[in-house]
């Protein structure tokens, strides 16, 4: 069992230190300082600390190449407003002319999404796309308490009217009601607010449209846009973005935690395969990783592991279960405070369904449990002492193996190197690993010979 947790443990410190890899900024690539081009970002989904980063690279990427103009293709339902405000910030200082293209059709930019359009220079919506619909509320869509929600809406009509002043006072009272009154807008009614500059059908119709308009930059600098005929350099989000992207949702890395919680437990509880364990800490690892990246508040987070540690000695113990129900107790509070007075809450469902998650996976393991304690001791330490086996995979004395015995796979070390197909005996039995010595006989001049792979040696 040592070995085995042992090589678990390896791989876990290996992930963490190539998520801390990951996680420092990566080396800028410089691009020349030619001009001309239209740099193409886009961003789908959630606004997450992964896709603010990429953002933020992008457009630093943009400024070092002089780029003539820097699209942000955007499809989000809204996410996180500490990174929206970030991004906000930098599309309003940008050094280079920033233009939000709500896209594809049928997509949107709700919530956080609507602060990024009205913060570029230039903006524009695919038919049959909307904007708007930023009132405030949890990460699963319920209502936050009263003094909070004035708190935050009241910030936020403050900064959507510093946004959207100089597109004129229609624009200023639609970007307040999707504040306070949650309203959207088509592409078509946006436009007759001048919420946005144009309506395109695509990206080329976007240049199109964008060509020969003049912006102001945060500096003062006028620019008259010449993106007609420039180069595109399309900047998709590279594959660890897009992972990490997926898991800085709070409510994928709280299911991550938890399901990595469930399959370390499973692996205490049957051991010998190492899946369970090598699953359980990888999920685990990045579930907290994703969290931490969250800003999540650390008396949540303090209480799920202090969860899982009540969980680890239920597993060890299994008397009457009180550490279980302690520790679901603890989870649950500990995911409702994760994001407590944010804007990155957790769905209430989705931990309701990872607490009955694990309490079913408790139920059926310590009735497990249960029925082997009342079970005649054929297995234990009484009926193992003795039994003959079969080597499974290499034993040693410092390596840990499977050896099967009574019909069961068991952790096995041995005084001696054995490989397998050997045939053993048990001599000695600590919990859940044994012992086990060569399983020898009399040879023809009386000499003990060992048995290897059903021969005699």
């Amino acid at each position: 069992m040592k070995g085995a947790w042992g090589a678990v443990l390896r791989c876990g410190f290996v992930l963490l230190a190539a998520l801390i890899l990951l996680s420092l900024p990566a080396p800028m690539v410089e691009a020349q300082a030619d001009g001309g081009e239209v740099f193409i970002l886009t961003a789908e989904g959630p606004i997450t600390p992964a896709l603010g980063d990429y953002l933020e690279r992008g457009l630093d990427r943009a400024e070092a190449a002089e780029a003539e103009l820097l699209v942000l293709r955007l499809d989000t339902p809204g996410g996180s407003v500490q990174v929206m405000g970030n991004i906000v910030r930098s599309l309003s200082n940008a050094a280079v002319p920033t233009l939000v293209y709500i896209w594809p059709s049928g997509g949107q930019a709700a919530s956080a999404g609507t602060f990024l359009t009205l913060s570029a220079d230039l903006a524009a919506m695919a038919p049959n796309t909307t904007i708007g619909a930023a009132s405030v509320v949890g990460g699963g869509g319920e209502e936050v308490d009263e003094t909070m929600q004035r708190k935050i809406s009241n910030d936020l009509r403050a900064m959507i009217r510093a946004q959207a002043e100089d597109r004129g006072p229609e624009a200023v009272e639609w970007a307040e009601a999707a504040i306070t009154e949650a309203v959207a807008a088509n592409a078509n009614e946006a436009l007759a607010m001048n919420v946005v500059d144009f309506i395109a059908v695509d990206t080329s119709d976007l240049l199109r449209q964008a060509d020969g308009r003049t912006v102001t930059l945060a500096d003062g600098e006028e620019r008259t846009l010449n993106v007609a005929q420039a180069p595109l350099r399309d900047m998709p989000m590279g594959w660890i973005q897009r992972l990490l992207h997926i898991i800085t949702d709070p409510n994928i890395a709280l299911m991550l935690v938890s399901l990595g919680g469930i399959a370390l437990f499973y692996e205490l509880t049957s051991p010998g395969g190492y899946i369970g364990g090598i699953f359980g800490i990888i999920a685990t690892l990045l579930g907290f990783y994703a969290l931490g990246s969250l800003d999540a508040n650390w008396v949540g987070l303090a209480l799920i592991f202090f969860s899982m540690i009540l969980f680890f000695i239920e597993i060890k113990t299994a008397v009457t279960g009180l550490f279980a129900a302690g520790g679901l107790a603890a989870f649950v509070a500990g995911a409702l405070l994760l994001f407590q007075g944010s804007y990155a809450e957790i769905s209430l469902p989705l931990v309701l369904g990872m607490a009955a998650a694990v309490a079913l996976f408790f139920v059926v393991a310590l009735a497990a449990v249960m029925r082997s304690r009342n079970r005649p001791s054929v297995t234990g330490q009484e009926g193992l002492i003795g039994a003959k086996g079969e080597v499974r995979s290499p034993v040693g004395p410092d390596q840990t193996g499977i050896v099967l015995a009574l019909g069961e796979r068991w952790q096995a070390t041995a005084a001696t190197t054995l490989v397998e197909g050997d045939k053993v005996r048990v001599v000695a039995v600590d919990g859940l690993h044994i012992s086990v010595e060569p399983l020898r006989s009399s040879g023809p001049s009386g000499s003990d010979t060992l048995h290897r792979n059903g021969e005699l040696l």
